[in-house]
């Protein structure tokens, strides 16, 4: 089992732009961040929906989706994303919660689970990973939730989706960040038209 982090961002390290609320899950200015993955068939597929176009960035998305068994996040990314993700989420997997207001478990369609943990991010953690089985665990964000997990050494491999786009302002991944000075080996690169694809795993 793996526990992953795996982000769009643009060339100025944002992961959404600014002014991010449950209105306006992505942030202002944050259209180039998302625009490329709307048409890739892997995404539509995971929608619900048809169509899209069946190229190597769909087939890394695929591979992300089907790898995991279960997710991490933040309770402002449920926030903002419950109304957009509706009665059948993209996750298909249990997904923990984190969050200082408990919340009764919603089960959701096509098998998308959300727990509220409220006794922080080691013990959310181990019961993703109850949960994935034999499949990885994401850390999907916002932030500010992985910011925590990178600090306490938590995460295996981050994958970075490089958007050839500057935001200028936004909500970057990286500001605030301890990671203990660890140590980082990149174990992939794919080049599209698209955006850079970057698998980095942390060296123990």
């Amino acid at each position: 089992m793996t526990v992953t982090a795996d982000f769009a961002i643009s060339l100025d390290g944002c992961i959404a732009g600014t002014g991010v609320t449950v209105d306006n899950p992505g942030g202002d200015g944050a259209e180039p961040l998302f625009e490329w993955i709307h048409n890739l068939a892997s995404w539509r597929e995971r929608q619900g929906m048809t169509g899209g176009k069946e190229n190597r960035d769909s087939e890394l998305m695929r591979e992300w989706f089907d790898a995991t068994g279960a997710v991490v996040m933040g309770r402002t990314m449920y926030d903002t994303g419950e109304d957009f993700w509706g009665d059948n989420p993209p996750f298909r997997t249990p997904v923990f919660v984190l969050t200082h207001r408990p919340r009764p478990t919603l089960v959701k369609e096509g098998g998308t689970i959300f727990t509220f943990v409220t006794d922080g991010i080691h013990s959310a953690l181990a019961r993703a990973k109850a949960a994935a089985g034999d499949r990885n665990v994401d850390i999907a964000g916002g932030a500010s939730t992985v910011r925590q997990y990178l600090a306490a050494g938590l995460v295996d491999e981050l994958q970075l989706h490089v958007v050839p786009a500057l935001l200028g302002d936004g909500l970057r991944l990286f500001d605030g960040t301890s990671t203990a000075r660890r140590r980082v080996e990149q174990i992939r690169v794919v080049d599209t038209p698209l955006a850079t694809h970057l698998k980095y795993r942390f060296v123990k």
